[in-house]
C-alpha cells in the first residue's frame, strides 16, 4: 500500500513536544516530509544545538511511531539545526515560529561548539571539490583502498545525494540489513565498509530534495550505520559548498578535508572556494591533490598536459596547504572506474596504485599530525 505525507503527519500528531501538549506537526519544527517510491519516510526535526539531548527521545519516539505504519518500509529521521525561525509545520495548524535563543560570540582561544563522536570511528576526513567533473568519487573510491592498503581499518561513506558514484565505482547493488529496525550494517566492497542513498533508492530515481532533507539524509547515512572499529572514514562529498558540505562541519568532528581540483584555472577558482569554505567553519586542510594531471600516450609514450600540469601544486603552496600529489589522466583508470574495479584493488602492484598509495601515506602523516576528533563548530549564516 502507498503512503503518504498526510498519512504521516497523522501519525505523527501523538508524539508531542513539550509539557504543553504541542504535536510535533503544530509546533513549528517538523521538515517537509517526502515519502518515497518505496515507501521510505523521511523528514527533520528543527532544534537549537542547545536542545538536542532533549529532543533526542522526541525524534526516537517519531521515528517508532512511522516505523508502526503499515507498509512503511523504513524512516530517515534526524535533528537539524539552523539559525532563524522554524521551518514551517506539515500541518493545517498554525505553526508556531521557534527562534532559537542569542549564541554569543566565543570567547578568544575558546575551543568551538562540541560535536558528537561517531562511536568507534577516529577520524572522518572529508573529499570534496568545488565543482564537479573533476574524478573526486574515484579519488576518494581509490584513496580509501590505498589507507586500507596500509592496514588501516577503513570506511566510506557517499554523502553526494544528488549524484551517488560509490555503488558503481564498487560494483555493488542490493539494500543494506537495517538491525532492530534501528541501525544500517554497511555495504562491504573489497573489505571497506560503503554506505551510499544509492543504496536505498532505484538507479535512475531523481533526488528532488531540499537542503532540510539532504541534511538529514547524511546525517543518518553517518550517524544510523553500525560502523565498528574505524581508523579512517572517508567522506565523498558532494562538489559545491552547500548544505551537504555545511551538514559535515556543522554536525559531524572532521578531523579534516582534502580537496581534489584539475590543474586548469576554471577548476582551481573553484577548488579556491572549497579551501575557504572548509577553513571558515574552522576544518583543517589536510592536502590537495591534482587529479588528471598528465596523459601519457599508450602508443608513443608522449607527455601531453590536456588540462595543465601544476596548477594544484602552485595554488596548494599560495594558500598555505599541503600538496598530497598528482594523479594521472589515463584510460586504465577510467575504466576500472566505470567497471566497478577500483585499481587500487584490482591491480595493487601496479603504477597507478602506487600513486593512490603515495598520496594515501601522504595523507595519513598529516591526519596522525593533528589532534583527533576535531570538534565541530556551530554555523551561523550571516
Amino acid at each position: 500500500m502507498a503512503i503518504t505525507r498526510d498519512d504521516v503527519l497523522r501519525a505523527l500528531q501523538s508524539v508531542t513536544v513539550d509539557a504543553a501538549g504541542t504535536t510535533l506537526p503544530g509546533s513549528g519544527r517538523l521538515s517537509q516530509v517526502v515519502v518515497d517510491p518505496s515507501n521510505r519516510v523521511m523528514f527533520s526535526i528543527l532544534v537549537d544545538p542547545s536542545e538536542a539531548e532533549r529532543f533526542e527521545p522526541v525524534r526516537r519516539q517519531a521515528e517508532g511511531r512511522v516505523l508502526q505504519m503499515p507498509g512503511v518500509s523504513g524512516v530517515f529521521a534526524s535533528l537539524t539545526s539552523e539559525r532563524g525561525p522554524g521551518m514551517p509545520a506539515q500541518s493545517d495548524a498554525a505553526p508556531r515560529p521557534v527562534t532559537p535563543p542569542p549564541v554569543a560570540p566565543p570567547r578568544p582561544g575558546a575551543p568551538p561548539n562540541q560535536g558528537p563522536q561517531i562511536a568507534g570511528v577516529r577520524h572522518i576526513v572529508a573529499v570534496a571539490s568545488g565543482k564537479g567533473g573533476v574524478g573526486k568519487s574515484t579519488t576518494a573510491c581509490n584513496l580509501a583502498l590505498a589507507l586500507q592498503a596500509q592496514g588501516l581499518k577503513v570506511g566510506l561513506l557517499d554523502a553526494d545525494i544528488y549524484g551517488p558514484s560509490v555503488p558503481k565505482l564498487f560494483g555493488l547493488s542490493g539494500k543494506p540489513t537495517v538491525v532492530d529496525n534501528k541501525a544500517m550494517e554497511p555495504m562491504v566492497g573489497y573489505g571497506l565498509k560503503v554506505m551510499s542513498i544509492g543504496f536505498l533508492i532505484e538507479p535512475e530515481t531523481a533526488m528532488i530534495w531540499r537542503g532540510p532533507m539532504v541534511q538529514s539524509a547524511i546525517t543518518q547515512m553517518l550517524r544510523d550505520v553500525i560502523w565498528g572499529e574505524l581508523d579512517v572514514l572517508i567522506v565523498d562529498m558532494p562538489p559545491g559548498t552547500g548544505d551537504a558540505q555545511l551538514t559535515m562541519a556543522q554536525a559531524t568532528p572532521l578531523s579534516g578535508a582534502v580537496i581534489v581540483s584539475t590543474p586548469q584555472d576554471l577548476a582551481l577558482i573553484d577548488a579556491r572556494r572549497g579551501v575557504t569554505m572548509f577553513k571558515k567553519v574552522a576544518v583543517p586542510i589536510l592536502g590537495v591533490i591534482e587529479n588528471m594531471a598528465t596523459f601519457i600516450c599508450p602508443n608513443c609514450g608522449h607527455a601531453s598536459n590536456i588540462f595543465g600540469h601544476g596548477g594544484a601544486r602552485i595554488e596548494a603552496q599560495r594558500l598555505g596547504v599541503p600538496f598530497l600529489g598528482e594523479v594521472p589522466l589515463d584510460m586504465t583508470i577510467r575504466e576500472t572506474s566505470d567497471s566497478g574495479r577500483p585499481v587500487v584493488a584490482t591491480d595493487p602492484d601496479g603504477p597507478h596504485a602506487k600513486v593512490y598509495r603515495d598520496i594515501a601515506a601522504s595523507l595519513w602523516a598529516n591526519l596522525t599530525g593533528a589532534p583527533a576528533g576535531r570538534t565541530a563548530p556551530r554555523i551561523v549564516i550571516e
